[in-house]
């Protein structure tokens, strides 16, 4: 495996593994699976079931869609991952939105992760957009901000970890969460974009 490939496969293992865990409910009660989510729970059920049963499948189909071998070798399969990836970003954002406007930790919390659902939907429904257009650059650059977004379910767990370290509970984290889990993702995806085309122009005009 070459060095450019590593960050990727971490990304994708990780992504796999939250997803993974993010369907313990199936074999514990929600309230046992998720007990600092309890209002949550109780005030939208619906709405909470859809997030957690859409948004693992994003992340996990998300992270392999990065497989070059998967694009180039399986075309077909690829494009149908991408439509149940966007077809789950739908119903997982739609359902986020919700949850979101009632999220522990107030206005800071309540904005940063509606934002963050609502920038989901859009970045996703525009790089499909790309696809079926047959801009295929653009919508890869998309995509790549998509994901980012996508992997927001990760960097909250990680970030959360660290908080709960350093003694604070979910309530308390959740409006730093609610912006520390996306924005430097987007960041770290806007960089990503920006270098690929700076390098494909380089080529151009070498050529």
């Amino acid at each position: 495996m070459t060095k450019s490939r590593i960050p990727i496969a971490i990304m994708a293992v990780l992504s796999v593994f939250i997803a993974i865990m993010s369907y313990r409910f199936a074999f514990l009660t929600l309230a046992l699976s998720f007990p600092e989510l309890l209002g949550h729970l109780e005030q939208r059920p619906l709405a909470f079931i859809l997030h957690i049963s859409a948004s693992p499948i994003a992340l996990a189909l998300g992270a392999l869609q990065f497989f070059p071998r998967l694009r180039s070798r399986r075309p077909r399969l690829h494009r149908w991952i991408g439509r149940i990836y966007g077809v789950a970003i739908l119903v997982g954002g739609a359902s986020g939105l919700v949850i979101a406007l009632g999220a522990k930790g107030g206005i800071a919390a309540n904005f940063g992760f509606a934002l963050l659902s609502l920038l989901w939907i859009g970045i996703t429904a525009n790089a499909v957009r790309l696809a079926m257009a047959g801009r295929i650059a653009e919508h890869r650059r998309w995509m790549i901000r998509s994901f980012a977004l996508t992997f927001a379910a990760v960097t909250l767990r990680l970030y959360l970890l660290g908080f709960m370290a350093g003694g604070f509970s979910y309530t308390e984290a959740s409006p730093y969460l609610a912006w520390m889990c996306w924005v430097p993702n987007l960041i770290i995806a806007e960089m990503i974009v920006r270098r690929v085309r700076t390098g494909r122009d380089r080529y151009r005009q070498s050529l």
